[in-house]
C-alpha cells in the first residue's frame, strides 16, 4: 500500500512538473508573439498565399491520386488503379522519352551559349548594355505570345524563315518545320531563344564577382585570354554554373507552354512532354462527340510521378556536384 502511494505521488509530481513546463513554454510563446506582432502580421499574406497556391494543391493531388472523377464533385475511390494504369500507359512513357530528349538538348545548347554571351558581354565592349538588354528581352515576353510569333515565322506556307532561305537559294521547296522530323527541332529553337537571356544574367552576375586581381596575377604568370578563361574564369564560376544547370534542368522538365502553342504535342505525339500530358488530362478538350472526359484522378497520379522524377533527378545531380566539389 505504501509503495502504491509513493508511486502515485511520484506520478502526480511528474504530471504537475510537465504541466508547469508546458505552461512556461506557452507563456514564453505568447510573449514572443506579442513582442513580434508586426512580423507575424507581415507574414500572414505570404502564409495565406502559400497555403492556397502550394499546400492546398499538393494536398488535393495526394488525395485524388486514389480517385477517379465521374463528374464534378463526384468521385469513386479506386485505390491503386491509377498507378497500375501509369506503369502500362504508353502515352506516359512516350511523353517521358520526349521530355528527356527535350531537356537534354535544351541544356546542352542553352548553358554553353548563355555562358559565352555572358563572357563576351562582360568585356569592355561598346554598347554592351544595349546588347544585354536585347538578349534579356525574350525572358520578359509572354511564352504564349512568343510562341505564336515563332509559329508565324516558321509557318511552312508563308513563314519568313522559308521565304528567306528560298531567297538566298539555300532551299528550293518550303520546309515543313512542324512535321514529325522537324517538330522537336523547332520547339527546341524557340525554347533556347526564350531561355538563353535568363541564364546569361546569372552567369554575368557571377563573372562580375571574380576579383580583377586574380586576372592580373594570371597575366603576370603569362596567361593569355584562352588560358585565363580555362584556368581562372571557368573554375571560379563552378558554383554559379552548378546552380544554373540545376535551375535549367528543373525548368526544362516543366516546359510545356511553347509546345502547346507551336505543335500541341503533335504530330502523332512526337513533341508531347510530361507537363503537356498532365495538362491534357487535367483540362480535357472532350471526345469526338463533344463530351468532356474527366481524368483528374489519373492526371494527379501523373503529376505526382513527374514531381517525384524531377525531385530524384535533382537530388542525384546535387549529390554528384557535392562529390565533384570534394574531389576537386
Amino acid at each position: 500500500m505504501k509503495n502504491q502511494c509513493e508511486k502515485g505521488l511520484i506520478s502526480y509530481k511528474w504530471r504537475k512538473g510537465t504541466l508547469i513546463i508546458m505552461k512556461q513554454k506557452c507563456a514564453k510563446l505568447g510573449r514572443q508573439i506579442s513582442q513580434n506582432k508586426t512580423v507575424y502580421f507581415m507574414l500572414l499574406p505570404g502564409l495565406f498565399f502559400l497555403t492556397i497556391f502550394a499546400v492546398y494543391p499538393i494536398t488535393w493531388i495526394l488525395k485524388n491520386m486514389f480517385y477517379q472523377f465521374t463528374s464534378y464533385g463526384d468521385y469513386n475511390f479506386i485505390g491503386l488503379e491509377n498507378f497500375a494504369r501509369l506503369v502500362t500507359d504508353p502515352q506516359f512513357f512516350n511523353a517521358l522519352k520526349n521530355t528527356i530528349v527535350y531537356a537534354f538538348f535544351k541544356l546542352l545548347i542553352t548553358i554553353p551559349l548563355a555562358f559565352l554571351l555572358a563572357y563576351f558581354l562582360n568585356l569592355k565592349l561598346r554598347g554592351r548594355m544595349i546588347y544585354r538588354t536585347v538578349f534579356f528581352m525574350p525572358t520578359i515576353i509572354s511564352v504564349s505570345v512568343m510562341s505564336m510569333v515563332f509559329y508565324l515565322i516558321f509557318n511552312p506556307y508563308n513563314g519568313s524563315v522559308n521565304g528567306m532561305l528560298q531567297a538566298l537559294g539555300i532551299i528550293k521547296q518550303p520546309i515543313n518545320w512542324f512535321n514529325s522530323k522537324n517538330a522537336m527541332i523547332t520547339v527546341l529553337i524557340v525554347a533556347i531563344w526564350g531561355a538563353i537571356g535568363n541564364y546569361m544574367i546569372y552567369f554575368l552576375s557571377g563573372l562580375q564577382t571574380i576579383p580583377q586581381e586574380v586576372y592580373e596575377s594570371a597575366e603576370i604568370d603569362g596567361a593569355t585570354g584562352w588560358k585565363k578563361l580555362r584556368y581562372v574564369t571557368i573554375p571560379m564560376m563552378a558554383p554559379i554554373t552548378q546552380m544554373v544547370i540545376m535551375l535549367a534542368l528543373i525548368q526544362a522538365f516543366k516546359d510545356y507552354e511553347n509546345i502547346l502553342v507551336l505543335t500541341a504535342g503533335g504530330p502523332n505525339n512526337k513533341t508531347e512532354v510530361l507537363y503537356l500530358y498532365i495538362y491534357r488530362l487535367m483540362f480535357p478538350m472532350g471526345d469526338s462527340m463533344g463530351n468532356v472526359v474527366l481524368q483528374y484522378g489519373y492526371g494527379a497520379t501523373v503529376a505526382f510521378a513527374t514531381a517525384v522524377l524531377v525531385g530524384v533527378i535533382t537530388m542525384l545531380y546535387l549529390r554528384w556536384t557535392r562529390k565533384t566539389d570534394d574531389t576537386f
